[in-house]
């Protein structure tokens, strides 16, 4: 049975940093197909409008908490959960793909990025096999399907984007027989490939990873008024504990 923590209909892992990396490991040794979904708040509101969206989070094989929203209201809530930002499940993973052998297939990003977020995760881990790197689309499917497919990669990293990374996931990892783990990492490339500042660690610590975003990229700001209604249905939920 799933130990998940529900918020607002969507099923978050309790798993912290480390725990999501070695339960990410286990399976691959196990040889169990997994889809791994880093959802943050817009992400939960955009699943309660959209069913399928709600599905696929369902569906998919772990869901950890991007995203400080999440935290503070899992901690609201009553039962408390452990970020796991996509940016640094990445960094915790690429030197077990080198040390195992695993292959890898950036999918995503503008022209050029996906090429150099590989070079930079190949410097810090010299051994690990990058079979191929495409922009692709998110919504042109066959392209980057048979690019993938051609490649044979055991790992997917795909930045399109939420949600248009996890759907393109749950449209096509049926159609990737070679492919055991696929991850949905939004700006992850963007910030290997230097395109996107990482915040500092200072920022990181206090949760704020989001404001450091938002001055960098003020057009963001569309995107997080759903924050507001986020925090009103999660303490409608304390309140009526439904």
């Amino acid at each position: 049975m799933r130990d998940a923590v529900d918020v607002l209909g969507i099923p978050f892992d309790r798993l912290d940093l480390r725990s999501a990396t070695a339960r990410v490991l286990e399976r691959l040794d196990a040889g169990r197909r997994t889809f791994v979904i880093t959802a943050n708040p817009e992400f939960v509101m955009l699943a309660r409008q959209d069913a399928a969206l709600a599905q696929i989070a369902r569906d998919a094989d772990l869901v950890v908490a991007d995203g400080t929203g999440i935290i503070v209201g899992s901690r609201i809530l009553g039962d408390a959960l452990a970020r796991v930002p996509g940016r640094l499940l990445v960094d915790a993973l690429v030197p077990h793909f080198a040390t195992r052998g695993s292959t890898l297939f950036l999918l995503g990003a503008a022209p050029g990025v996906a090429e150099r977020a590989a070079d930079t995760l190949r410097r810090r881990a010299p051994s690990l096999r990058v079979v191929g790197c495409y922009a692709g689309s998110a919504e042109a499917d066959d392209d980057g399907l048979a690019r993938v497919g051609t490649a044979a990669p055991d790992v997917l990293l795909v930045a399109y984007g939420m949600p248009r990374q996890e759907r393109w996931i749950a449209r096509n990892l049926p159609r990737l027989p070679s492919v055991r783990l696929a991850i949905g990492v939004g700006g992850v490339f963007d910030q290997l490939a230097g395109k996107q500042r990482v915040p500092p660690a200072f920022l990181h610590r206090l949760g704020l990873e989001w404001l450091w975003r938002l001055v960098l990229e003020p057009s963001r700001w569309r995107r997080q008024r759903v924050l507001p209604l986020f925090a009103a249905l999660i303490l409608r939920r304390r309140i009526s504990g439904k």
